[in-house]
């Protein structure tokens, strides 16, 4: 399989697809919605707190957005490998350690939030 990067074609819906999701994020926050996944099991989800913590680190409060959610800072590269369809690197395992790596990064954070509410 040979290594490629997205077209343009792909990248017009992807954009679209972003602003869609940037605009339902919005409407929810302005709504004041809550989580479902914390309202039925009464547990934090694995990205609850992901909105506050990137708000807080776009305005540059970057303890502020560790505390809110340790993983923020994955957001940014979990966005990249959307734009190029899972593949940032020519060779595929280091994609996959990366990913991995982020995956293990949420699991500990929900672990350590799971805990902090109980």
């Amino acid at each position: 399989m040979k290594y490629s990067r997205f077209k343009i074609k792909d990248f017009k819906g992807k954009l679209l697809l972003t602003i869609c999701y940037f605009l339902a994020v919005a409407i929810l926050r302005m709504l004041d919605f809550s989580c479902i996944f914390d309202s039925l099991l009464h547990i934090p989800c694995p990205g609850c707190g992901m909105t506050r913590a990137t708000l807080q680190a776009l305005q540059g409060n970057l303890s502020i957005a560790f505390k809110e959610h340790l993983m923020f800072w994955a957001m940014p590269i979990l966005y990249l490998y959307f734009l190029y369809d899972g593949r940032l690197f020519p060779k595929p395992w280091i994609d996959h350690l990366i990913l991995t790596l982020i995956l293990i990064g949420f699991i500990v954070n929900w672990i350590i939030r799971i805990m902090a509410s109980t």
